[in-house]
C-alpha cells in the first residue's frame, strides 16, 4: 500500500498536489505566532467540491489530519500545519457561481478574494459589507472559518450576518448543504451559524451564498485628531451618544501613527498624538458626518473636513496598521473585545501594563464595536533580547486578555482562538461549555482529522 501522497497524486491531476520544502514551509503557517512548527505531508490544491471530497475520503481512511487554508492571512495559527497532515488550500476554488442583482445575493467558492467579489457587486450598485482589513487578498471562505470582521463591522456586522448558505464538506467526504436562499429562514436549527467561525474544524466550507448590500452613494470621511488616545476613545462614546451610526469608526494610537508615517512618509504625528476616523455613509452621510464633526469638536478634537483624496488616504493607512511584519514570538498582535463603555479603561489599563512590563506598544481599535488590536513588542538585535523581555512579554499579553475578561470582553473579536489562543478560552468559557463543544465536534468529525488542536 502506498503512502498517502501516493494516493492524493493518484487521485488528483498535475500540480495539485506539492511535496518540495519550499512549498511545504510556506504553507505550514498563517501569519500567527508559530508555537509548534510542522510540516504538512503535503500541500494539496483542489479545483473542484469532488477534488475536495476525494482528498477528504482519502486522509480519512488513512487517519491523516486535513487543515484547510485559505490566502494565509489569519494572525491566530489557524492555518498551521499539525503533526501527519495534509494542508488543503482552497485558493484556486476561486470562481463566483452566480451574482443576483435583484434577490441581492452571490453564490462563490471558498477561494474568492473578498476584492474581488466587491468588485464583481459594484457594477450591480451592490457590494459585500464585511471588510477585513486585508481585503485584498483574504479569501471568502478564510472569512467564513473566522467569522472575520472588518472596518465596517460597526454599521454591517461581521461575516456571519452577511451568510445565508454554505456547501460543507464533511469528515467522511459527504457534502452537505446549509441554510437558504432567502434573506429570512429559521427552519431547524442554525447549523449555518454553526459553521460560520467554527475554523474548518467541523467541515471544510466549499461554497457560500452571501447577501450583498447597497453601495453607498455617498461617503464622508472626518478625521479627528487628539492630544492621547484616552480621549479619542472618550470620543467614540459620544458620537454614538448623539446617536449617529457611522459605517466605520477607526481609532489609531500615537505608536501606530508614527510607525504609519515612518512606513508611507505620512505627518500623522504632526497633528495629533491619536487619530480617529469616523465614515458615514448613505443619502444621509453627509448630514451625519456633520454632527460628527460638531460633537468631535466639543471634546477637544482637531476636527478637519478632508478632500476626498485625502479621506481615502487615511482610510487606506488604516488598513496598513498592522505594519509590514508578521506576528511572531517577539510581536504579538492581539484581537480582544470590551463593550464601547469601557473603551477608555480599557485603554488606560492597556498603557499602565506596557509601563509596568517594559513593552513597547501600539493600538488600533474597531472602535465603533469596541474590539480592539494592542500590539506589545520586545526590541531585539538578530534573536537576542535582553534578560527576562520574553517574560515580560508574556506577562503583558496575558495581563491584557485578563483586564478584557474583566470588564465584560472576549479573547478574540474576529481573528479567531486558532492554536494560538487556546492558552486564554479556559478564562472564557466554563469547562461544561467547553465539553459541550467537544461533544459537538466528536459528532461532526469522529476521528478528529479535521484541523485538529484549534478553536476549541
Amino acid at each position: 500500500m502506498g503512502s498517502i501522497v501516493d494516493e492524493l497524486e493518484g487521485l488528483l491531476a498535475s500540480g495539485q498536489v506539492e511535496v518540495g520544502e519550499a512549498a511545504l514551509r510556506r504553507y505550514a503557517v498563517d501569519q500567527a505566532p508559530i508555537i509548534d512548527f510542522q510540516l504538512p505531508l503535503a500541500v494539496v490544491f483542489p479545483q473542484s467540491v469532488a477534488d475536495v471530497q476525494a482528498v477528504v475520503r482519502a486522509c480519512a481512511d488513512r487517519g491523516v489530519a486535513v487543515v484547510p487554508r485559505g490566502a494565509g492571512t489569519g494572525v491566530s495559527g489557524g492555518a498551521h500545519a499539525t503533526s501527519n497532515c495534509i494542508v488543503m488550500s482552497l485558493e484556486r476554488m476561486d470562481r463566483i457561481l452566480a451574482l443576483d442583482p435583484d434577490d441581492e445575493t452571490a453564490v462563490v467558492e471558498p477561494g474568492v478574494v473578498n476584492a474581488v467579489l466587491n468588485e464583481a457587486a459594484a457594477g450591480y450598485g451592490l457590494m459585500y459589507a464585511p471588510d477585513p482589513a486585508s481585503f485584498r487578498s483574504s479569501t471568502i471562505g478564510g472569512n467564513v472559518a473566522t467569522n472575520a470582521g472588518g472596518l465596517r463591522c460597526a454599521k454591517y456586522g461581521v461575516t456571519r450576518d452577511s451568510v445565508l448558505a454554505l456547501d460543507v464538506v464533511l469528515a467522511d467526504g459527504s457534502l452537505l448543504r446549509t441554510g437558504h436562499q432567502t434573506f429570512k429562514g429559521v427552519a431547524g436549527y442554525d447549523l449555518t451559524g454553526l459553521f460560520v467561525g467554527s475554523e474548518g474544524t467541523l467541515g471544510v466550507v466549499v461554497g457560500v451564498t452571501v447577501r450583498l448590500k447597497y453601495l453607498p452613494k455617498e461617503v464622508h470621511t472626518v478625521a479627528a485628531f487628539y492630544p492621547d488616545f484616552r480621549m479619542a476613545a472618550a470620543g467614540v462614546l459620544a458620537v454614538g451618544r448623539a446617536r449617529v451610526q457611522p459605517a466605520i469608526m477607526e481609532l489609531l494610537d500615537g505608536g501606530t501613527l508614527a510607525q504609519l508615517d515612518g512606513i508611507h512618509g505620512s505627518d500623522l504625528t504632526s497633528r495629533g498624538g491619536s487619530l480617529l476616523l469616523v465614515q458615514t455613509d448613505g443619502f444621509g452621510a453627509a448630514a451625519e458626518a456633520g454632527v460628527v464633526r460638531e460633537v468631535l469638536r466639543a471634546g477637544g478634537a482637531a476636527v478637519t473636513t478632508e478632500a476626498s483624496a485625502e479621506a481615502e488616504r487615511l482610510v487606506e493607512l488604516r488598513r496598513h496598521s498592522r505594519g509590514t511584519e508578521v506576528d511572531d514570538e517577539y510581536r504579538v498582535g492581539e484581537d480582544v473585545a470590551v463593550p464601547r463603555s469601557r473603551l477608555v479603561d480599557y485603554v488606560a489599563a492597556l498603557e499602565n501594563m506596557a509601563v509596568h512590563h517594559n513593552v513597547n506598544l501600539k493600538v488600533v481599535a474597531h472602535a465603533g464595536d469596541g474590539n480592539l488590536h494592542p500590539t506589545f513588542w520586545i526590541e531585539r538585535r538578530g534573536n537576542a533580547v535582553d534578560p527576562g523581555a520574553m517574560g515580560r512579554l508574556q506577562h503583558a499579553l496575558d495581563e491584557s486578555i485578563t483586564a478584557a475578561l474583566e470588564m465584560g470582553g472576549t479573547i478574540t473579536g474576529e481573528h479567531g482562538v486558532g492554536q494560538y489562543k487556546l492558552r486564554w478560552l479556559g478564562q472564557e468559557q466554563p469547562e461544561p461549555l467547553r465539553e459541550l463543544q467537544r461533544r459537538i465536534k466528536d459528532l461532526f468529525d469522529p476521528a478528529g482529522i479535521l484541523n485538529p488542536g484549534k478553536a476549541i
